[in-house]
């Protein structure tokens, strides 16, 4: 891909900072590699990723085709929780990377699925993200459903779009939440400087809405339940932070130091999704039960 524009009104910007910010899907750590590359020009010459950017500047900006690699079926066992020739619904555990990405090319929920498939997966998202419709973050677990054909995908996607598909989570997040109930109606967006995060952003932030419900009060922690009304990045992860209530072992929007030191990640678990099935035009649901490290974490819990 290549691509110029001439700087107009970002005189003395650092190139790097704007750059991460005009192409969102790519990190500053990125654009600083392609500068280094020299693979952007200013006024035709190659320039540092400290420069600032004048009024009048020429910028040229290619991005080189990224080769992907094949994806090989793996037989690593899936826990399924309903399946039929058009969807597959997988209770997945944490610490399963749903798709491909660098860094994480084999034992994705993809390669289990291509495997238990055999590659009978909807091609819509390309080869990296046959059959994913959603995802769930590495660390959350649950219920994820994937299609294995086009107009199964149309179908959910649609739903998605619509926000029709009913889907409930379970967390535990810190301190105690004296309300019994509650929504937090927050916009949420890309962080204006860490690019990797989510943030609840006014200006540049989609719609987001997240409906809460106690469940159960410790000393220093809530079991709640969330309905999601949309499905932004980290929405309920963002949403609760937001609100002084962030998920007990999320070190991003949280406490750096989680006080449960073999706690892998966000106590967040996918536990119910509804939609419309795309053939059989009926309500399915699929429960998925909480996951051992969940479960005994409520026993800790209780005791204390």
């Amino acid at each position: 891909m290549k691509d110029f524009f001439t700087v107009e009104n970002q005189d003395g910007e650092r190139i790097d900072r704007y750059l991460s910010e005009v192409l969102e899907d790519r990190s500053r750590s990125y654009i600083q590699k392609l500068i280094k590359e020299q693979y952007i020009l200013v006024n035709q010459k190659s320039v540092k990723a400290s420069y600032r950017l004048l009024v009048g500047d020429r910028v040229e900006i290619t991005i080189p085709e990224i080769k992907e690699p094949d994806i090989v079926p793996e037989n690593i066992p899936l826990d399924i929780l309903y399946e039929d020739k058009d969807i597959i619904i997988i209770n997945k555990p944490k610490q399963m990377v749903v798709h491909p990405a660098p860094g994480h090319y084999s034992g994705t929920l993809v390669n289990a699925l291509m495997y238990h498939c055999n590659h009978e997966l909807s091609g819509i998202n390309g080869m990296m993200r046959p059959g994913i419709v959603h995802r769930i973050d590495m660390d959350t677990t649950g219920s994820l459903v994937v299609c294995k054909n086009d107009i199964s995908h149309q179908c959910l996607a649609e739903q998605l779009k619509e926000h029709s598909i009913h889907r409930i989570y379970v967390a535990i997040v810190h301190g105690r939440i004296q309300k019994e109930s509650g929504t937090v109606n927050a916009p949420i967006g890309r962080h204006p400087i860490e690019r990797k995060v989510m943030s609840i952003n006014t200006k540049n932030g989609k719609h987001a809405v997240t409906h809460y419900k106690v469940l159960e009060r410790f000393e220093n922690y809530t079991y709640i339940q969330c309905e999601l009304e949309t499905g932004r990045t980290h929405q309920i992860r963002v949403h609760m932070a937001s609100i002084g209530h962030p998920l007990l072992g999320d070190s991003v929007y949280g406490p750096r130091k989680c006080p449960f030191p073999n706690l892998q990640g966000q106590t967040l678990h996918a536990k119910l999704l509804g939609f419309i099935h795309p053939t059989a035009k009926e309500y399915l649901e699929a429960e998925a039960p909480l996951p051992q490290y969940f479960t005994d974490l409520l026993d800790i819990l209780r005791k204390k």
